[in-house]
Protein backbone atom coordinates (compact mmCIF):
# COMPACT_ATOMS: atom_id res chain seq x y z
CA UNK A 1 0.00 0.00 0.00
CA UNK A 2 0.97 3.58 0.36
CA UNK A 3 -0.03 6.90 1.86
CA UNK A 4 -1.18 9.88 -0.17
CA UNK A 5 -2.33 13.08 1.55
CA UNK A 6 -3.63 16.29 0.01
CA UNK A 7 -4.19 19.59 1.80
CA UNK A 8 -5.92 22.78 0.70
CA UNK A 9 -4.55 25.57 2.92
CA UNK A 10 -4.01 29.32 2.63
CA UNK A 11 -4.97 29.46 -1.05
CA UNK A 12 -2.80 26.53 -2.18
CA UNK A 13 -3.45 22.83 -2.61
CA UNK A 14 -0.62 20.36 -2.14
CA UNK A 15 -0.23 16.63 -2.22
CA UNK A 16 2.39 14.32 -0.75
CA UNK A 17 2.93 10.61 -1.17
CA UNK A 18 5.48 8.03 -0.24
CA UNK A 19 7.28 5.81 -2.71
CA UNK A 20 6.97 2.35 -1.19
CA UNK A 21 5.71 -0.53 -3.31
CA UNK A 22 5.03 -3.66 -1.31
CA UNK A 23 4.63 -7.15 -2.72
CA UNK A 24 2.25 -8.94 -0.40
CA UNK A 25 2.76 -8.20 3.26
CA UNK A 26 6.43 -9.00 3.64
CA UNK A 27 8.50 -7.63 0.76
CA UNK A 28 9.31 -4.03 -0.10
CA UNK A 29 9.87 -4.15 -3.85
CA UNK A 30 10.65 -0.46 -4.38
CA UNK A 31 11.04 2.61 -2.22
CA UNK A 32 10.94 5.38 -4.83
CA UNK A 33 7.80 4.85 -6.92
CA UNK A 34 6.10 8.02 -8.17
CA UNK A 35 2.45 7.90 -7.15
CA UNK A 36 1.76 11.57 -7.79
CA UNK A 37 1.34 12.84 -11.34
CA UNK A 38 0.21 15.89 -13.26
CA UNK A 39 -2.36 15.32 -15.98
CA UNK A 40 -4.54 17.36 -18.34
CA UNK A 41 -1.94 19.90 -19.50
CA UNK A 42 -0.42 20.04 -15.98
CA UNK A 43 -3.66 21.58 -14.63
CA UNK A 44 -4.75 18.57 -12.56
CA UNK A 45 -2.66 16.72 -10.00
CA UNK A 46 -3.52 13.17 -8.97
CA UNK A 47 -2.24 10.78 -6.36
CA UNK A 48 -3.18 7.12 -6.18
CA UNK A 49 -3.15 4.23 -3.76
CA UNK A 50 -3.64 0.61 -4.71
CA UNK A 51 -2.45 -1.50 -7.59
CA UNK A 52 -0.19 0.44 -9.96
CA UNK A 53 -1.66 -1.01 -13.16
CA UNK A 54 -5.15 -0.27 -11.86
CA UNK A 55 -4.19 3.28 -10.94
CA UNK A 56 -2.69 3.91 -14.39
CA UNK A 57 -5.92 2.66 -15.96
CA UNK A 58 -7.87 5.10 -13.79
CA UNK A 59 -5.46 7.91 -14.65
CA UNK A 60 -6.07 7.28 -18.36
CA UNK A 61 -9.82 7.18 -17.79
CA UNK A 62 -9.80 10.45 -15.83
CA UNK A 63 -7.67 12.14 -18.50
CA UNK A 64 -10.17 11.03 -21.14
CA UNK A 65 -13.07 12.42 -19.12
CA UNK A 66 -11.19 15.69 -18.55
CA UNK A 67 -10.68 16.01 -22.32
CA UNK A 68 -14.34 15.21 -22.95
CA UNK A 69 -15.56 17.83 -20.45
CA UNK A 70 -13.11 20.63 -21.19
CA UNK A 71 -11.06 20.22 -18.01
CA UNK A 72 -14.05 20.38 -15.63
CA UNK A 73 -12.59 18.20 -12.88
CA UNK A 74 -15.78 17.85 -10.88
CA UNK A 75 -17.81 16.70 -13.90
CA UNK A 76 -15.02 14.43 -15.16
CA UNK A 77 -14.68 12.82 -11.71
CA UNK A 78 -18.42 12.13 -11.44
CA UNK A 79 -18.54 10.67 -14.96
CA UNK A 80 -15.49 8.54 -14.23
CA UNK A 81 -16.92 7.27 -10.93
CA UNK A 82 -20.19 6.38 -12.64
CA UNK A 83 -18.42 4.46 -15.40
CA UNK A 84 -16.13 2.77 -12.86
CA UNK A 85 -19.11 1.62 -10.79
CA UNK A 86 -21.18 0.41 -13.76
CA UNK A 87 -18.53 -1.48 -15.74
CA UNK A 88 -17.93 -5.06 -14.55
CA UNK A 89 -14.29 -5.00 -15.67
CA UNK A 90 -13.55 -1.65 -14.03
CA UNK A 91 -15.20 -2.78 -10.77
CA UNK A 92 -12.28 -5.18 -10.32
CA UNK A 93 -9.79 -2.30 -10.21
CA UNK A 94 -8.31 -1.88 -6.76
CA UNK A 95 -7.20 1.72 -6.45
CA UNK A 96 -8.34 5.09 -5.15
CA UNK A 97 -7.50 8.55 -6.45
CA UNK A 98 -7.13 12.00 -5.05
CA UNK A 99 -7.43 14.67 -7.74
CA UNK A 100 -7.22 18.43 -7.53
CA UNK A 101 -6.92 21.55 -9.62
CA UNK A 102 -6.90 25.23 -8.73
CA UNK A 103 -10.56 25.01 -7.65
CA UNK A 104 -11.45 21.51 -6.45
CA UNK A 105 -9.98 18.83 -4.16
CA UNK A 106 -11.67 15.44 -4.63
CA UNK A 107 -11.46 11.83 -3.49
CA UNK A 108 -12.62 9.40 -6.19
CA UNK A 109 -13.39 5.79 -5.34
CA UNK A 110 -14.65 2.72 -7.16
CA UNK A 111 -17.77 2.70 -5.02
CA UNK A 112 -19.02 5.63 -7.07
CA UNK A 113 -18.03 8.25 -4.53
CA UNK A 114 -16.68 11.64 -5.45
CA UNK A 115 -16.08 13.42 -2.18
CA UNK A 116 -14.94 16.92 -1.39
CA UNK A 117 -13.45 16.86 2.13
CA UNK A 118 -15.04 18.93 4.89
CA UNK A 119 -11.75 20.11 6.37
CA UNK A 120 -9.82 20.55 3.09
CA UNK A 121 -7.74 17.46 3.88
CA UNK A 122 -8.04 14.06 2.26
CA UNK A 123 -5.79 11.02 2.51
CA UNK A 124 -5.84 7.49 1.11
CA UNK A 125 -3.86 4.30 1.42
CA UNK A 126 -2.80 2.16 4.33
CA UNK A 127 -1.50 5.14 6.28
CA UNK A 128 -4.26 7.47 5.11
CA UNK A 129 -6.06 7.76 8.43
CA UNK A 130 -2.83 8.62 10.25
CA UNK A 131 -1.87 11.21 7.64
CA UNK A 132 -5.34 12.73 7.56
CA UNK A 133 -5.45 13.13 11.33
CA UNK A 134 -1.98 14.70 11.35
CA UNK A 135 -2.81 17.07 8.48
CA UNK A 136 -6.06 18.22 10.09
CA UNK A 137 -4.22 18.94 13.36
CA UNK A 138 -1.51 20.83 11.48
CA UNK A 139 -4.00 22.95 9.50
CA UNK A 140 -5.76 23.87 12.74
CA UNK A 141 -2.61 24.75 14.70
CA UNK A 142 0.20 25.65 12.30
CA UNK A 143 -0.68 28.88 10.54
CA UNK A 144 2.97 29.42 9.61
CA UNK A 145 3.24 26.20 7.52
CA UNK A 146 2.47 25.92 3.81
CA UNK A 147 0.07 23.40 2.29
CA UNK A 148 3.05 21.51 0.89
CA UNK A 149 4.83 21.39 4.25
CA UNK A 150 1.66 20.16 5.98
CA UNK A 151 1.04 17.39 3.41
CA UNK A 152 4.71 16.29 3.58
CA UNK A 153 4.77 16.26 7.38
CA UNK A 154 1.49 14.32 7.53
CA UNK A 155 2.87 11.55 5.29
CA UNK A 156 6.12 11.56 7.25
CA UNK A 157 4.15 11.07 10.48
CA UNK A 158 2.22 8.21 8.84
CA UNK A 159 5.51 6.62 7.73
CA UNK A 160 6.54 6.33 11.37
CA UNK A 161 3.36 4.40 12.20
CA UNK A 162 2.37 2.44 9.08
CA UNK A 163 4.74 -0.30 7.89
CA UNK A 164 3.45 0.04 4.31
CA UNK A 165 4.50 3.71 4.11
CA UNK A 166 8.09 4.86 3.76
CA UNK A 167 9.78 8.23 4.18
CA UNK A 168 10.71 8.70 0.50
CA UNK A 169 8.12 11.46 0.06
CA UNK A 170 7.29 13.38 -3.10
CA UNK A 171 5.17 16.54 -3.06
CA UNK A 172 3.46 18.74 -5.64
CA UNK A 173 1.42 21.91 -5.33
CA UNK A 174 -0.91 24.15 -7.33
Amino acid sequence: MTTICSVKFNGKTAIAGDGQVTLGEKVIAKATAKKIRRIYHDKVVIGFAGGVADAVSLQDMLEGKLEAFGGDLRRAAVEMAQAWRKDATLQKLEAMLIAFNEKDLLLISGNGEVLEPDENVVAIGSGGNFAQAAAIALTRHSANMTASEIAHEAVEIASGIDIFTDDQIITDEL
